[in-house]
Parts: C-alpha cells; sequence; structure tokens
C-alpha cells in the first residue's frame, strides 16, 4: 500500500509538473522560421524584423527576390542581421545592419545607421552590377561589400534564399514565428506607419484592433508575413489571407481559415481594463 501510495505521488506530481510547464510560457523559445521545400532556416525575433525591413525596401523598389537573397546574406554575415553600432578591426568605423563605412562614401554615421537607408544605400550599390541576378551570392555580395572574408557570405545563403522567398510573397506561408503572449496591447497605427515606411503608401483601413490592406497575390503574402516577422514589437495576434490564417496563440504556423477577397487583415492585442 505504502508502494502504491508512493507510485500514485509521484505520477501526480510528474503529471501537474507537465500539466505546468505545457500551459506556462516560460519555456516558449521565441524564433521565425522560413520552410521552403521541406528546408528550414531560423532567425532570432530581432532578426527577422530586420529580414522583413531589408526584403521590404526590395519589394517597394521593385528589385527581384534575387536581390533581397544577397542582401539578406550580406546582412547577415556583417552583422548579424543586427543594426549594431560598431565596427571592427579591419572596418574602424563600419555601422548598422550592412557595416557600412563612412569613410568609403556610404553616407554618414547617422545615415547608414538608419536601416532603411543602408538598405537602399546597399541595393543602390548592387542594381549597378548588370548580372548580379545571375551570380553567385558570394560574389554579388563581394563586389557590393568589397570584404576582406569574400567566401564567407555562401554560408548564408539558404537562410537568404528562404526568408527572401517567403517575405517577398514568392513563397506563401513560408514564414511563421513562435512567440509567448504580447506584453501589452497593439496599435493599428503604428502597424500601418510601419508598413507604409517598409512599402510605400497602401490602402489600409482601421476598425477596432484590426488593420485590413487592399492587396493580392505576392504582395498580400508580402504583407502577411511581414506582419509576423514583426509581430512579436507590433503586439500583432493572428494574420489573415488568402484563406490563411497565422494565430499567436496557436504556435502551428499557417492553417487554413475561411478568409477570402483581396485583403490582408492584421490583428493586434486588445487593451486589457488594467491596462
Amino acid at each position: 500500500m505504502v508502494l502504491l501510495l508512493t507510485l500514485a505521488l509521484v505520477g501526480g506530481g510528474i503529471y501537474t509538473a507537465v500539466s505546468f510547464l505545457q500551459r506556462s510560457e516560460t519555456f516558449v523559445s521565441e524564433r521565425c522560421t522560413a520552410v521552403i521545400d521541406s528546408q528550414t532556416a531560423e532567425l532570432a525575433t530581432d532578426q527577422a524584423v530586420n529580414a522583413s525591413l531589408i526584403t521590404a525596401v526590395a519589394v517597394q523598389r521593385g528589385l527581384p527576390p534575387r536581390a533581397a537573397s544577397i542582401a539578406l546574406a550580406t546582412a547577415m554575415q556583417e552583422s548579424k542581421l543586427r543594426n549594431i553600432d560598431h565596427g571592427d578591426q579591419a572596418g574602424p568605423d563600419s555601422r548598422g545592419l550592412f557595416q557600412q563605412r563612412p569613410s568609403q562614401g556610404w553616407g554618414t554615421e547617422a545615415q547608414v545607421m538608419d536601416p532603411y537607408y543602408a538598405a537602399n544605400a546597399f541595393y543602390n550599390a548592387l542594381v549597378k552590377i548588370p548580372d548580379y541576378q545571375s551570380m553567385e551570392i558570394t560574389d554579388a555580395a563581394q563586389r557590393v561589400q568589397r570584404s576582406a572574408y569574400p567566401d564567407a557570405y555562401a554560408q548564408h545563403e539558404d537562410m537568404g534564399r528562404f526568408f527572401a522567398s517567403g517575405l517577398t510573397g514568392q513563397s506563401p506561408g513560408a514564414v511563421h514565428c513562435t512567440l509567448r503572449s504580447p506584453d501589452g496591447p497593439g496599435d493599428t497605427a503604428q502597424v500601418a506607419a510601419e508598413l507604409s515606411q517598409a512599402y510605400g503608401p497602401l490602402a489600409a483601413t482601421a476598425d477596432g484592433q484590426t488593420l485590413t490592406i487592399e492587396a493580392n497575390g505576392a504582395q498580400a503574402w508580402s504583407l502577411a508575413q511581414w506582419a509576423v516577422a514583426n509581430a512579436k514589437g507590433l503586439a500583432v495576434t493572428n494574420v489573415d489571407v488568402a484563406g490563411r490564417s497565422w494565430n499567436r496563440a496557436g504556435g502551428k504556423g499557417w492553417q487554413v481559415s475561411d478568409t477570402t477577397g483581396s485583403q490582408v487583415r492584421i490583428t493586434v492585442s486588445p487593451a486589457t481594463s488594467d491596462s
């Protein structure tokens, strides 16, 4: 009887602990993933935000996904896709996502620390290379950056290609993020402002906690996956597009839904009574 009671108590303790862990978000590993043809690349949430920004600039400029692939691989090698405010021994004045050097004519320190300026500066240099779309990513990146380590860009080719394919909208439902619950309420006006900065003017309307954007095809999927990549900072809880839905609480990626029409719907967390 004592043995049975002990086993019951141990079993009950294990069940309680497992149930707690399943309900608790403390152990949720926040990350963003791009899946293309059963192959996976992964970024931290802050890296995914910068990846979505770099890709959105390419979309706004009408550049092909290959341009975004090159830019993402370059930024990962140069800064780990983080907007850092320092350089290294090879380039002590290097700054920003692409480690651009003011002394080499990339702009002022303030300018190269602005991610939008930095991304546009990179693309300005890239498009001057006539055959960049057919070049190896390493070669195209090196033509722009003139790095002391030209072969290093190749190790980030898959990541760049996978996230660029999803974030440009060429691969619907490729990018999704696993996140904890929002820390506070979201603001549709902030989402709209950041989308407009990233993509240019958009036809968007807000109704309560939902922002609806008129878009279809690759553009719609680009906007939707941008919203997912930025969901942590913008308190996005749900994104609906073209019969698919990403739900922050579900943690299961893109699921089939009953959404229809040429729209992207982005829903943010509501304010609580004590907010």
